[in-house]
């Protein structure tokens, strides 16, 4: 087995992390990072979710996702709301944040095009579908 033909799983990593660190100075001047944006975008693509959704949807273990939810509603980023069950809770972008949710969701937007700009229309349809593929299968 050739090794050096092996090495998918490495250059995911590598683009991924180079894409995060670029991210991240998009993100500096709202004192956000990546993994915070993850989850304010989840809620602006899904709408309000508990908790367990959030964690079960961004295949991130639950602690993580408690802790930066409760940031970034000590931000004014998100709120929580009473759920149905007295134990539940549902996260929500706040009111004040919306307009500045969907100004960042934009940027960001920005921001992926000029990554995959050498990209056809083509093989940005490709990636998407191979990654969306991989991702289906946890």
């Amino acid at each position: 087995m050739n090794y050096s033909n092996h090495n998918l799983l490495h250059l995911l990593n590598q683009s991924v992390r180079l894409m995060n660190q670029r991210m991240n100075e998009k993100l500096k001047e709202y004192d956000l990072y990546t993994s915070q944006w993850a989850i304010i975008y989840c809620l602006h693509k899904n709408g309000p979710m508990t908790l367990t959704d959030i964690w079960q949807y961004m295949n991130v273990e639950a602690p993580t996702v408690t802790r930066t939810v409760k940031r970034l509603e000590e931000k004014g980023w998100l709120s929580r709301k009473p759920g149905t069950d007295k134990r539940q809770r549902i996260v929500h972008i706040a009111d004040n944040a919306k307009d500045e949710v969907s100004r960042l969701a934009d940027i960001i937007r920005s921001y992926e095009d000029e990554q995959l700009f050498h990209l056809s229309t083509e093989e940005e349809n490709q990636l998407r579908q191979l990654l969306e593929h991989i991702t289906s299968n946890k």
